[in-house]
């Protein structure tokens, strides 16, 4: 994979116009943003460039925009809270078609040092469709250089992601990334292909569909797998035990038996939880209060849920992660949204915090436990993408970092 790419320190930007994607995907409540991660992360980028001396041209989208374009996805309430953070105007372009003429005007009025956000790019429909050609090369037509700093989105080839490179090369621009995208390379494509040893590898949520090419992959990469989470109880059942009304897979069975095998013949650990917090139904709502009892894995009741990994799963856990030197940890280890079910979760993120070694989360859920549980800031790294750095460990090429130039 390659991952040597040029980043925004290896440019000079000054007098020049730059289309920086960011990750501006934040979450609204009546036009009101609930949480500023997102916008927060990308600052760094947006401040070197216009201490650099560019115009500097954001993009980004918002929402899944199903019914066509619409004021309660626009990207207004953003360019407002980039204005205070930024201490200066950030001109914002209304026009739904994104790169019409209110947008060649307002970037041919730029002075060095200014900024404009430009509307949902999803409001034109070309974005993520096959045809985006005329849209990528109406952003690339807006700039001089390109920088790519949201890795949120880097999975997909869409036109602001990865079709605009194309025009930018054509005109002897630069593509090169920012430093969100430059740490998430660094971090997670770098703890895949070249981890410092060993490498502990820890997997959980519900589904094994959802990891298969994951697990695969990282029992290539790793020294110890742990599987967590719902999808924990199918590889228990490929080994014959019962595992009462718990979460499974019969599909993916002879797959857990195969992974198995095949941790066995390359000399792997896999490690799956030895006991159980179990629950006679689920609650409703997610949080509400539930009676739980213990059992060893070996031993579960027919008529019980596996919901949490128990005390001694933890333990375990807790053991591979000290003498690690490098952790990658996606997924949950149970139903972490309910306080009872989130001891196991918490035990893992607590181990995480505990360790010297380089510590990574894999976006998503694990993202949003270790944050919820305060041990956010106690973490090398936590990604800023959910199915973005699941395809990232599971070894595939992400677009949006492959379409930015090689150094």
């Amino acid at each position: 994979m390659g991952l040597n790419k040029k980043s925004v320190d290896d440019i000079n930007v000054k007098g020049k116009r730059v289309l920086v994607r960011c990750d501006f995907n934040v979450p609204l409540k009546e036009g009101v943003i609930t949480d500023e991660t997102r916008i927060n992360a990308a600052l760094p980028t947006i401040q070197k460039l216009l201490n650099d001396g560019g115009k500097v041209i954001l993009c980004s989208h918002l929402g899944k925009v199903k019914n066509g374009p619409n004021e309660g996805e626009s990207l207004a309430p953003v360019a407002k809270k980039l204005s205070e953070k930024l201490g200066k105007e950030v001109v914002f372009v209304a026009d739904y078609n994104v790169t019409g003429e209110a947008a060649t005007k307002a970037v041919e009025a730029m002075k060095e040092g200014d900024v404009v956000l430009l509307q949902n790019t999803r409001f034109r429909g070309a974005e993520e469709t096959k045809n985006g050609e005329a849209f990528s090369k109406e952003l690339a037509d807006l700039a001089d250089v390109y920088v790519c700093d949201a890795f949120g989105s880097s999975h997909r080839a869409h036109a602001s992601v990865a079709g605009v490179t194309k025009f930018i090369s054509e005109k002897g621009g630069d593509n090169v990334v920012g430093y969100l995208m430059q740490k998430e390379i660094d971090f997670l494509g770098n703890a895949v292909e070249n981890p410092v040893r060993p490498f502990v590898a820890i997997l959980g949520g519900a589904k094994v569909a959802d990891k298969l090419n994951v697990i695969n992959n990282l029992l290539e990469k790793c020294d110890t797998l742990i599987i967590g989470g719902g999808m924990a109880y199918t590889f228990l059942k490929a080994q014959g035990y019962e595992i009462g009304t718990s979460l499974v897979d019969n599909e993916k069975l002879d797959y857990c038996k195969e992974m198995m095998a095949k941790a066995e013949k390359l000399g792997k650990k896999l490690l799956l939880p030895v006991d159980a917090v179990t629950i006679k139904e689920f609650p409703s709502p997610i949080d509400a209060p539930v009676e739980t009892e213990v059992y060893d894995t070996t031993d579960m009741p027919a008529d019980r849920e596996g919901c949490d990994i128990g005390p001694k799963s933890a333990e375990l856990f807790a053991e591979a992660v000290k003498t690690a030197k490098t952790v990658v940890w996606n997924g949950p280890m149970g139903v972490f949204e309910n306080p009872t079910l989130a001891a196991g979760t918490l035990a893992v993120a607590k181990a995480l915090a505990e360790t010297d070694a380089t510590t990574i989360i894999g976006g998503g859920d694990s993202a949003a436990a270790v944050n919820q549980m305060g041990y956010g800031d106690k973490m090398s790294h936590i990604s800023t993408g959910g199915g973005a750095s699941l395809e990232f460990l599971e070894g595939k090429e992400l677009p949006g970092v492959m379409a930015a130039d090689d150094k």
